[in-house]
């Protein structure tokens, strides 16, 4: 999935209104993401941001202190990319969710000493993968 990355504006703050219009198809699997983060259950907060070396917005979902991962939003699909120590590599391939995910997250070179899990999400039935992903790394130590 290639495609342009989106939100380079760095005077348009990336607010309902502007993400569903730039977003189009993907809004609805976004604004699901977001309701499901930000309820009890998961409890976490997104921080949108400017980046000046990306030249674009991104969003940092962080719990507590910690950050679970970030967002962008591209052409068609918006990408979730989560890092993950070498040491909690291993809980992915034991999570129960689709086995391409977990093939290209084995073949994966380290970004520094960090493991990147990267998915693009253009479709709600994506969001059930995604959301254990997101709940083994908000629960890791």
């Amino acid at each position: 999935m290639m495609g342009m990355m989106l939100l380079s504006d760095k005077e348009q703050y990336p607010d309902a209104e502007i993400l569903m219009s730039v977003m189009a198809e993907s809004y609805p699997s976004f604004s699901a993401l977001m309701e499901r983060i930000t309820d009890t259950e998961f409890g976490l907060i997104p921080e949108w941001n400017y980046y000046n070396d990306g030249k674009a917005w991104l969003c940092k979902v962080v719990y507590k202190k910690k950050t679970v991962f970030w967002l962008s939003v591209w052409e068609g699909y918006f990408k979730i990319a989560f890092y993950f120590a070498g040491k909690n590599c291993q809980g992915i391939t034991e999570l129960d969710i689709d086995q391409r995910i977990k093939r290209e997250f084995s073949s994966v070179k380290p970004v520094g000493k960090l493991y990147p899990l990267i998915v693009n999400i253009s479709q709600k039935d994506q969001l059930p993968d995604l959301l254990k992903v997101i709940q083994y790394k908000k629960n890791l130590r």
